[in-house]
C-alpha cells in the first residue's frame, strides 16, 4: 500500500506537470544567474540555493530551478518506461502464446529468436543503434527534435524487452493448453482467436500484470543510463540520466545538485520495484496470506 500511494504520488505529480509549473510560478528552462556567484557559478544560500523560492535549489552554471526539471524528468521517463513497458507486454504476450500453443516449428522459430535477442548486450548495442539512426534522418549538425529520441529510446527498449514477457506466456500456454478447459472448448469446434481471449488470457493475466509492473522500473533506469551516456534525452529536455551526469562536475562544490535527482530516481524505481514484489505475492495463490 505505501509503494502503491508513493506511485500514485509521483505519477500524478508527473502527469500534472504543466499544472504543477503554473502552481510553482516557474518554469523547467528559466534561468536565474543573478542567484549564482560571480565564480564558478555556483547557487547562493543554502545547500544549492533551497528556498522558498526555489525547493531543491538551482543548477550550477545555468541557473534552472531543480524541483520543476525534475517533475517534467520524472514525466519524461515515466511516459518512456510505461510506453515501452506496454508494447513489450503486447508483443511478448502475442508471441509467447502463439509459440506455446501452435508449438512444432512456429515455437521453434520464436524460441531461437528470443534466445538470440537475450544473447545480444543491450548496452552495447543500443550505443551503437541509436546515434546511427538519428543520423540517418538528422544531419551531424541538424538538432534532434525530442519527440524523435524518445521515439527511438521505445523503439529500442520494445525491440529488447519483450523476450522475457514471451519466455513467461509460453510457458504458462504449454502447460495451459494441455487443461481439460481447453481440450473441451477444442473438442466444441472452437477457434485459436475464441480459446485465447476466452480460456488462456484469463488464465494468464496475473503474471503478465506482475511482469508490467516490474518492466517499468527497469525501462526507467535504462533511459536513465542511456542519457547518461549521452544517447538518449539530452539537453534542453529535463531527464534524470542528463541532471546527474551534468551534476558530476559540481559534485565536490554543489553536492546537493546530484542528492535530488539521485533520490527521486531511487524512491521511483524502489516504489515500483516493492509494488511488483508484492503484487506478485498477492496474485500467487501459492503464497502464504
Amino acid at each position: 500500500m505505501a509503494s502503491g500511494i508513493t506511485l500514485i504520488v509521483l505519477m500524478a505529480v508527473a502527469l500534472a506537470a504543466p499544472l504543477v509549473e503554473a502552481m510553482y510560478g516557474i518554469g523547467p528552462h528559466e534561468q536565474f544567474q543573478y542567484k549564482l556567484s560571480s565564480l564558478g557559478g555556483i547557487p547562493l544560500g543554502y545547500l544549492g540555493g533551497i528556498s522558498g523560492e526555489h525547493w531543491f535549489g538551482l543548477e550550477p552554471g545555468l541557473g534552472r530551478d531543480i524541483f520543476i526539471r525534475l517533475v517534467y524528468g520524472m514525466r519524461t521517463s515515466l511516459f518512456i518506461a510505461l510506453a515501452a513497458a506496454v508494447i513489450t507486454t503486447v508483443i511478448g504476450v502475442v508471441a509467447g502464446t502463439v509459440a506455446g500453443y501452435v508449438g512444432g516449428k512456429v515455437d521453434a522459430v520464436i524460441s531461437w529468436i528470443i534466445d538470440f535477442a537475450l544473447a545480444m548486450p543491450f548496452l552495447i548495442v543500443a550505443l551503437a543503434v541509436v546515434p546511427t539512426i538519428a543520423l540517418r534522418f538528422y544531419g551531424p549538425r541538424e538538432e534532434i527534435p525530442g519527440w524523435f529520441r524518445v521515439t527511438v529510446l521505445i523503439g529500442v527498449f520494445a525491440v529488447f524487452g519483450w523476450t522475457g514477457t514471451a519466455r513467461l506466456v509460453r510457458g504458462q500456454v504449454l502447460s495451459l493448453r494441455e487443461r481439460e478447459f481447453v481440450e473441451a472448448a477444442r473438442a466444441s469446434g472452437a477457434r485459436l482467436g475464441h480459446i485465447v481471449r476466452h480460456e488462456l488470457l484469463p488464465n494468464l493475466w496475473a503474471p503478465i500484470l506482475v511482469t508490467f509492473s516490474l518492466a517499468v522500473p527497469s525501462y526507467v533506469t535504462g533511459e536513465a543510463a542511456l542519457s547518461f551516456l549521452g544517447i538518449g534525452m539530452v539537453e534542453p529536455t529535463p531527464d534524470f540520466g542528463a541532471m546527474i551526469f551534468r551534476s558530476l562536475s559540481y559534485l565536490e562544490t554543489d553536492p546537493a545538485y546530484m542528492v535530488f535527482p539521485g533520490v527521486t530516481i531511487f524512491v521511483l524505481v524502489l516504489a515500483y520495484n516493492l509494488f511488483g514484489d508484492r503484487l506478485r505475492d498477492a496474485l500467487d495463490p501459492k503464497s502464504k496470506r
